[in-house]
């Protein structure tokens, strides 16, 4: 027989006062999400062909560790009140920081290219920063809401604590390392830290302190600075540590205004590295060319708008900073990435969001879509 105390846990979890969903953002992402599949089905099919002797590999293997897993969670936290979530804030925090410790236990961590960022479950290979985007991003907004407008504007009880654990949380990410993610976790924490209600001077003091620890960053080790010259100068060595922003600029170009064609990618022929990763918008341009990316960006943008339309209506602080957390890091991603290719910004190596190949990271945005499906489900009229 089950006690009442259960009973009523679970009417909580999966109760509340729920509307409609957002049936336009729902559409909205399922039609990016269901583009991005078939972009990595052309993408992929050359490397998959090479590696595996089946041409299908990596788009089966998205569907079936990415995209599967990623809907169950959708379904699960789309159905569950959001905030539930607020109640393990501090439980996200300490599971953010089990996760990025354990890519460096042996026998558990995975390195590959001189980077340890991955870990063994089993057979499954698993990113746990991709995970700790959302769980860092839950435990943020529940303690940022907690403090107020208030105590967050206050320099000893709001920023210096906030400091405190981006840092921790970044340092971390940064010895694996992955200036990319920590990019992009620094860059959503920042957002949310603004709209709580930090002061002009603190907001300017983050934005002054993120910029020194960048250049730090730089100059510490060869690859980024190479990589950061590069950036300035992507014609100084084309065949060396420029080929990769010369090949993906060299595919935008050549898709024109219309395109090779969907499938005619030329550079997907082992010229364009990292053609299923970071390097799969190159190969959307060069297929499809300027018209379509134009209204693919416009999609990117009007799903991102449409999330903090959501965020704005939420009835409470914490479903706010929920949804401008989710959508300040899908949006700082996807412009982190393709400004990349269009060599606007240095090579990070960050996927593009329901794109880019990668399971967790799929499975991971999917439980993200579905915290803010429920989020619209809750939002006050």
């Amino acid at each position: 027989m089950v006690r009442k105390s259960s009973k009523s846990f679970l009417a909580q979890l999966f109760g509340g006062r729920y509307g409609k969903p957002d049936y336009i953002f729902l559409a909205s992402f399922f039609i990016l999400l269901t583009i991005g599949l078939i972009m990595l089905s052309s993408a992929s099919v050359v490397v998959s062909y090479k590696k595996f002797d089946n041409s299908s590999y990596y788009l089966i293997h998205q569907i079936l560790f990415g995209l599967l897993p990623g809907l169950a969670l959708f379904t699960l936290f789309s159905r569950i009140d959001y905030h539930i979530l607020k109640r393990f804030a501090f439980l996200f925090l300490v599971i953010s920081l089990v996760l990025l410790a354990m890519v460096f236990l042996p026998g558990l961590g995975y390195e590959y290219g001189g980077a340890r960022r991955w870990m063994h479950l089993g057979s499954i290979l698993f990113q746990p920063s991709e995970v700790v985007k959302l769980t860092f991003l839950l435990y943020l907004a529940a303690w940022l809401g907690n403090r107020g407008e208030k105590k967050v504007g206050d320099f000893s009880y709001g920023f210096i604590p906030f400091a405190a654990v981006v840092s921790i949380i970044s340092f971390l990410i940064i010895l694996q390392p992955d200036m990319g993610t920590m990019a992009v976790i620094a860059l959503t924490a920042f957002c949310m830290y603004v709209v709580a209600g930090a002061r002009m001077k603190h907001i300017a003091l983050a934005a002054g302190g993120g910029f020194i620890l960048l250049l730090i960053l730089i100059k510490s080790a060869s690859y980024r600075l190479e990589r950061f010259t590069t950036f300035l100068h992507p014609e100084l060595d084309p065949l060396g540590i420029g080929y990769h922003i010369n090949q993906a600029l060299l595919a935008i170009g050549t898709g024109g205004f219309w395109g090779r064609g969907f499938g005619h990618s030329r550079q997907k022929f082992a010229y364009l590295p990292e053609v299923t990763g970071d390097s799969i918008f190159a190969i959307i341009a060069e297929e499809l060319g300027f018209f379509f990316v134009i209204l693919f960006l416009s999609l990117f943008i009007f799903v991102i708008l449409r999330g903090l339309r959501i965020a704005q209506h939420a009835p409470d602080t914490f479903g706010l900073l929920v949804g401008v957390g989710i959508m300040s890091w899908i949006g700082c991603q996807t412009f982190i990435n393709i400004g990349a290719m269009l060599s606007l910004l240095p090579l990070t190596g960050i996927p593009l969001p329901f794109v880019s190949y990668g399971g967790s990271a799929m499975a991971v945005l999917l439980a993200a879509m579905g915290i803010m499906t429920n989020i619209s489900r809750s939002r006050s009229t």
